[in-house]
């Protein structure tokens, strides 16, 4: 995985901790239909749209809904989540990415997001970190969720440069089957077994050190 020129960040669980806030805002729209969403239920939400999050959820519950129903549950679920994550600052970016994107923005390396996230721009916004990238590609711009390849095909699109010189930073399952999809190999961020399928892993992006990022990307960080 040498030689890459462009790094695609996903952005719940490697930038930035949302997961446990969009646990919490999916757990009370289930309890609404009768369903105990538990943890593990969770961890199949990683990387997957509302769309599609909703549809799992109540085929969980054995449950059909009309469509109007379907779209308010969506925007009850998102009111939520802006209402938990509205106050998340600089200091909830997670320990690592900081000092990895200026590392990567010196060398000259494109970096783009790729997240099913619909609040993409504003979370970078509101981190303010905004400014590092050159391609923000999230759940507005994309119509299908991963592990279907589109938001990382758009993402090499975006940045100009091809899928075999990118590298993916993902923290779910199927988000790495998105970028393998999309001819794109895959550093894993998380517990190595809740990601087998990574090309290679490390439990935070904080574990990856200057002079590995410096190798995957052939820059110099003298």
């Amino acid at each position: 995985m040498k030689n890459a020129k462009a790094a695609l960040f996903d952005l719940d669980g490697v930038i930035v901790d949302t997961a446990e806030y969009h646990f919490m805002a999916w757990k009370e729209i289930a309890a609404g239909f009768g369903y105990a969403l538990s943890r593990s239920d969770n961890e199949k939400l990683k990387g997957v749209s509302r769309v599609d999050s909703l549809k799992k959820m109540l085929h969980w519950a054995q449950r059909e809904i009309s469509a109007a129903e379907f779209e308010e549950l969506l925007a009850q679920k998102n009111e939520q989540y802006l209402s938990l994550i509205s106050q998340m600052t600089t200091v909830h970016i997670l320990p690592g990415i900081t000092d990895g994107l200026k590392l990567l923005k010196r060398g000259g390396v494109k970096i783009a997001l790729g997240s099913a996230s619909k609040n993409g721009r504003t979370l970078l916004k509101q981190l303010e970190i905004i400014h590092f990238f050159d391609a923000i590609i999230d759940g507005n711009d994309v119509k299908k969720s991963k592990p279907d390849p589109e938001v990382f095909t758009k993402g090499s699109q975006a940045v100009g440069i091809p899928p075999e010189a990118c590298l993916v930073f993902e923290d779910s399952y199927a988000g790495i089957e998105a970028a393998h999809a999309a001819g794109i190999k895959a550093v894993g961020i998380g517990k190595p077994d809740n990601l087998p399928n990574a090309d290679m892993c490390y439990e935070s992006f904080e574990k990856i050190t200057a002079v590995e990022l410096e190798k995957l990307f052939s820059l110099s960080v003298y």
